[in-house]
C-alpha cells in the first residue's frame, strides 16, 4: 500500500470510528484507482459497503463523512460525491510526485513491505522423482515457486525453500533395475528392462558412462549390492543434473529433504506410532487405515499395508510433521495436476494431528502444453524425449521462459507459444518489458546528468506522468497482494501496463529538453524512479533487467 492510500484509508477509519463507532472497519475500507481518471486520482466504495452497517443511503453515509474527509486527507486537492455513493479523491500534484523521492531513496528495496509480520513459511516445489530430467510441467512450477517465495520474503515472510527428494520406494527400485539392465546391455549381455521401468535416454546414457568408468567390474558382484550401487549412483547423478538445471534457471533451493533420510531417521515410524496412541487408525485386513473420513476425506486411508510396508501417504504425513517441528506456521505444496486428489487427506493428517486446519494449503499446477506455429510440440527434436527445461530455456532464454510461464495463472491450462517467444518484438510480453527498461537506461544516458532530488515536483503536471505516479506509487500493495494470493501474474500485469505508461509518458512529454532544466531535471527523476520499480519487478519474476537491445 503507498503512501497516499494509507492516508486515505486511515482518515476513513478514523472518521468511521468518529462518527459511527466503528472501531474494527479496517476490512470494509478499500481505496482504488478509478479507471476513468476523470473520476479522480483514488476512489473509495466505502459509503455502499456500510449501507446494510448503517442501514442507511449510501449517498447519505457519503455526505455524512465527506466534510471530515476534506480535512483529514491533506494530500487530496479535492473530494467529491458520485454516482451512487462513490467518494473521489483528486490528490494535489505535489503528493503524487512524492514517490520519485521514496522510489530513488529506496533503490532495491523499494516495493518491499511487512505485510507478512514474519510469517514463517515453509513452500515446497519441484519435489521431482531423481529418475530423470525436468519437463515442462516441473518448469512451470519451478518458475512460479521460486517467484512466489521472492514475493513472500519481500512481503516480510521468514520463508524456506524446500525441495523434497522422493528417493525411496518403488521408483528408487525401478531405476536400479533399469540402469542394471541398459548397464547389461552396455557390456553386450543380455538384459530385461522392467515393465514399470525408466526406458529414456537419461537412463541409457549414465549406464554407458558408468560401463565406460568401470568396465565389466560390476558384473562379477552379487546382484543386490549391484543392484543398490545403482540405485544409489542413479539417484545421486540424476539429482545433481536436476540442481544443475535448476541453478541454470534460476531457482535455489534452502533445503533438500531425503524421503530416505525421513525413513532412516525413524520418522515414519513415528508418526505412525503417534497416529496410532492418538486413536486416529484402525486395523481392518491385516492393514492399518487412517480415519481420514472423519476430517473430511472421502474414504479411509491405508498407511500401512498387509505385507507391513507403508503406502506413500505415511513417509508423506512424517515429512510434513517435521516442516511443523521445525517452527513453521504456515506450509505451501505446489503439486501437480495429478495430485489433485491427493489434498484431501493429507489436508486430514495435519487437522487430525492437532495442527491448524489452513495451515497447509496446496496449489495445482495445471497442464502445459507445447505449441509451435499452431502446432502442438510433444517431442525433442534433437532427443525424441520430451522436451526439457534446459532444451527450453537453451532455444529461447531463461527470461522468456520464466516470464512467460508467470504470465497465466497456475490454476489455467498453459498454451507455450513457441513462435511467439522468439519473437523480438513488441507481441512478445518479455520483449515489451525489456525493451522499455532498455528504453529508459537509454534517455538517462543520454542526458548524462545528475539528477538533483526535489522535495517538490510541481512541474510534473502532464496527463501520461500524473498515471505514471500513480501506478509507481501502486507497487508495493501489488506485491503485497501478489505474495499473499501467491500470484506471481498479478506482477507480469503490473509490468506489461507500467511499461505501457512509461511508452506514453515517453512519446507525450519531452524528457531532455536542454531549454528546460528545471522541467527535464523533474522528468529524469520520474523516469529513474520507473526504472528502478520495473527492474525490482522483473527481479521478483527472476527475469533480467538489461540496459541496452
Amino acid at each position: 500500500m503507498n503512501k497516499i492510500e494509507t492516508e486515505i484509508i486511515e482518515a476513513i477509519k478514523e472518521t468511521l470510528k468518529e462518527k459511527y463507532d466503528l472501531a474494527d472497519s479496517g476490512n470494509l475500507v478499500m481505496v482504488e484507482m478509478p479507471k476513468d481518471t476523470r473520476n479522480g486520482d483514488y476512489s473509495t466504495n466505502i459509503a455502499m459497503r456500510l449501507a446494510k452497517v448503517l442501514k442507511k443511503n449510501p449517498q447519505i453515509i457519503a455526505a455524512e463523512i465527506v466534510e471530515e474527509l476534506k480535512m483529514k486527507v491533506a494530500s487530496a486537492e479535492s473530494i467529491e460525491i458520485a454516482g451512487p455513493g462513490f467518494i473521489n479523491f483528486k490528490m494535489k500534484k505535489s503528493s503524487l510526485a512524492d514517490v520519485i523521492n521514496t522510489v530513488i531513496k529506496q533503490g532495491d528495496h523499494f516495493g518491499e513491505n511487512n505485510d507478512g509480520n514474519g510469517l514463517k513459511v515453509l513452500v515446497e516445489y519441484v519435489s521431482a522423482n531423481p529418475t530423470g530430467t525436468l519437463h515442462l510441467g516441473h518448469a512451470r512450477g519451478a518458475a512460479w515457486g521460486d517467484s512466489v517465495c521472492r514475493l513472500l520474503k519481500a512481503s516480510g515472510y521468514d520463508v524456506l525453500r524446500e525441495y523434497y527428494v522422493n528417493d525411496a520406494g518403488h521408483q528408487i527400485d525401478a531405476l536400479g533395475e533399469s540402469l542394471y539392465a541398459r548397464y547389461r546391455e552396455a557390456a553386450g549381455l543380455d538384459f530385461v528392462l522392467p515393465e514399470d521401468g525408466y526406458h529414456g535416454a537419461d537412463v541409457r546414457n549414465i549406464a554407458q558412462k558408468l560401463f565406460e568408468e568401470k568396465g565389466t567390474e560390476l558384473l562379477n558382484q552379487p546382484e543386490a549390492e549391484v543392484l543398490e550401487f545403482f540405485k544409489k549412483t542413479g539417484r545421486d547423478m540424476l539429482l545433481e543434473r536436476i540442481k544443475n538445471d535448476l541453478s541454470y534457471y534460476r531457482c535455489e533451493f534452502d533445503s533438500w529433504i531425503s524421503e530416505k533420510w525421513i525413513v532412516s531417521e525413524g520418522r515414519v515410524d513415528k508418526a505412525m506410532q503417534r497416529m496410532v496412541d492418538m486413536g486416529l487408525t484402525y486395523e481392518k485386513d491385516n492393514a492399518i487405515w487412517f480415519k481420514s473420513t472423519e476430517y473430511g476425506d472421502d474414504k479411509d486411508r491405508v498407511l500401512r499395508k498387509s505385507d507391513g510396508y507403508y503406502t506413500y501417504l505415511t513417509p508423506d504425513i512424517a515429512n510434513h510433521v517435521y516442516k511443523f517441528e521445525r517452527g513453521y506456521q504456515k506450509l505451501v505444496n505446489f503439486w501437480g495436476a495429478d495430485h489433485h486428489g491427493y489434498i484431501p487427506r493429507m489436508k486430514a493428517a495435519i487437522e487430525a494431528m492437532g495442527y491448524p486446519k489452513d495451515s497447509l494449503e496446496v496449489d495445482i499446477i495445471q497442464m502445459v502444453r507445447l505449441v509451435e506455429d499452431g502446432k502442438e510440440v510433444k517431442m525433442s527434436k534433437r532427443t525424441g524425449n520430451a522436451v526439457t527445461i534446459r532444451e527450453l530455456c537453451d532455444d529461447i532464454g531463461v527470461d522468456c521462459a520464466r516470464y512467460f510461464f508467470l504470465c497465466r495463472a497456475l490454476d489455467t491450462h498453459m498454451d507455450f507459444d513457441l513462435s511467439l517467444a522468439r519473437q523480438k518484438t513488441n507481441d512478445n510480453p518479455v520483449y515489451y518489458a525489456q525493451y522499455a527498461y532498455a528504453r529508459i537506461c537509454s534517455v538517462l544516458r543520454q542526458a548524462n546528468a545528475e539528477l538533483s532530488l526535489k522535495d517538490s515536483y510541481d512541474l510534473l503536471t502532464d496527463e501520461k506522468e500524473t498515471e505514471l505516479l500513480k501506478y509507481l506509487a501502486s507497487f508495493p500493495s501489488v506485491v503485497a497482494d501478489s505474495a499473499l494470493t501467491r500470484s506471481p501474474n498479478k506482477v507480469t500485469n503490473y509490468i506489461q501496463k507500467l511499461a505501457t505508461y512509461f511508452h506514453s509518458f515517453y512519446a507525450s512529454c519531452k524528457i531532455n529538453d536542454p531549454g528546460n532544466p528545471e522541467l527535464t531535471n523533474e522528468r529524469l527523476a520520474l523516469a529513474e524512479a520507473t526504472r528502478i520499480t520495473l527492474k525490482n519487478a522483473l527481479t521478483l519474476l527472476g527475469v533480467d533487467a538489461p540496459e541496452r537491445m
